[in-house]
């Protein structure tokens, strides 16, 4: 049964980042979305034994790369749509901690941060706006 959805999640990811990085920035900030809207996640999975497991997120996540700069326009585009964003700074790889995490990117003002990565759930139409001109992670 095939699902279509009103709405798009995607993470931009800069491109120079090791691949580590790549992934642990994409499990950060999707954990994000998933714990503010609750909405995009499923229900707990079941096997056929009778063990129960964690629900994923229901809709197709998708991984785009962009450089610095577009990843700033990226961050200024979803900042004039009020489109609440996870994002991940250079910062962050770094630190150990929630707390720490929090203090490091509080620290710096929006217009100096420096974006590793960026992740948003919004209406299809706003995202692809946002987006306009990205890649596909390859």
């Amino acid at each position: 049964m095939s699902m279509t959805f009103d709405t798009k999640i995607a993470v931009v990811l800069r491109n120079d980042l090791l691949m580590w990085q790549r992934l642990n920035v994409t499990a950060f900030m999707v954990g994000g979305l998933a714990g503010h809207q609750p909405d995009i996640v499923g229900e707990p999975y079941e096997d056929g034994s009778g063990n129960l497991y964690l629900p994923m997120v229901i809709q197709p996540i998708l991984i785009f790369e962009a450089d610095t700069d577009e990843l700033r326009n990226v961050y200024e585009r979803a900042m004039s749509r009020a489109v609440k964003l996870a994002i991940y700074t250079e910062e962050l790889f770094a630190t150990s901690n929630d707390i720490d995490n929090r203090a490091v990117v509080k620290a710096v003002v929006a217009e100096d941060l420096n974006l590793a990565g960026i992740a948003l759930h919004d209406h299809k139409k706003t995202v692809d706006k946002i987006l306009k001109g990205l890649s596909l992670h390859r």
